[in-house]
């Protein structure tokens, strides 16, 4: 079963456009399919047209917001409650296109298990969407590792496995692949149509791109250093309290060699100030580390991921 995965924000005239592309392109693959539409907190008549298609087709499923709580969060609960084999998210302002959809899943079953939309021909604004696309899925690519050309763009698809235990904060959701990977998934990318947009406005700006940096830097954290904080907080303060050393030396050899006073200069100062900061750090990265051991234990995860197992029974 196919699980189309579609959030809404003030997209009413677009719905009903979206709803026959959608089933102009999956009738014809004759699999059984979902399509759930997420209502993030829309103020116009979306919630009404989205109930009313629901009326009239049983495989539309709608999850309404209280209020506006953003793209990944609609993006998560649409995931939560899917129930098909393969997931596919996308948007829902028509610029993606659902005849792209059988491509996405031929290349699924080419044994792939994440397959994202690559945007080569976009129809945005250059300036204020295009380049700053471009330049952080350059910093996407480089800092993890895992090279996409369009981390941003919505339209991809999922096996269930690889996508079901993940939760999604922030703008998180253009990391999904990154996710995946460190699940074991194989990723590829392909290319798909991007069209204009023919109704309402654009709700991604310039500021967009200082919240994916903040959560790459996130991301790239939870990536290497997530089972032992204490190597980030710890490093670095024990840098703190090597620089702290240095400057005391330092201060020490102008007393002693220029009869320097210690107060007219602020090494002194930078000694205090930079033993006491790598102190907390080392000390932070110890709270941390109890904080990851809880989150493991007290949940019972484990530390690693079995892709199966052979004449084994039970768990240990």
């Amino acid at each position: 079963m196919l699980s189309i995965v579609i959030p809404i924000y003030n997209e009413q005239d677009n719905i009903p456009l979206l709803y026959e592309s959608l089933v102009a392109a999956l009738e014809p693959l004759g699999q059984s399919f979902e399509v759930v539409l997420v209502n993030d907190g829309s103020a116009d008549q979306s919630e009404r047209i989205l109930m009313e298609l629901a009326g009239k087709d049983q495989r539309v499923k709608i999850i309404n917001f209280r209020r506006n709580f953003g793209q990944t969060a609609a993006m998560m609960a649409g995931i939560d409650y899917a129930v098909g084999d393969i997931i596919i998210p996308m948007d829902g302002d028509m610029q993606n296109d659902p005849a792209d959809i059988p491509q996405l899943l031929a290349k699924l079953d080419e044994g792939y298990d994440v397959v994202s939309g690559w945007r080569r021909d976009r129809k945005d604004h250059k300036l204020k969407r295009t380049l700053p696309s471009r330049l952080a899925n350059y910093l996407i690519s480089k800092i993890s590792g895992i090279h996409l050309h369009d981390y941003g763009c919505s339209l991809k698809a999922y096996r269930r496995q690889v996508i079901k235990g993940i939760k999604l904060y922030g703008e998180m959701h253009r990391f999904v692949p990154i996710y995946a990977t460190w699940q074991g998934a194989k990723v590829t990318e392909i290319p798909v149509t991007h069209r204009e947009r023919m109704h309402g406005s654009s709700k991604y700006g310039l500021e967009r791109v200082l919240k994916v940096v903040l959560d790459l830097v996130v991301v790239k954290f939870l990536a290497q250093y997530s089972n032992k904080p204490i190597y980030v907080f710890g490093g670095f303060g024990l840098i703190c309290i090597g620089i702290s050393i240095m400057a005391g030396l330092l201060a020490v050899y102008l007393k002693l060699v220029y009869k320097t006073s210690f107060i007219l200069t602020p090494l002194p100062l930078l000694v205090v100030m930079s033993f006491i900061t790598g102190i907390m750090s080392i000390l932070m990265g110890l709270l941390a580390e109890i904080i990851m051991r809880t989150y493991y234990e007290s949940q019972s995860k484990p530390v690693y991921l079995i892709k199966n197992i052979l004449n084994i029974n039970d768990k240990p």
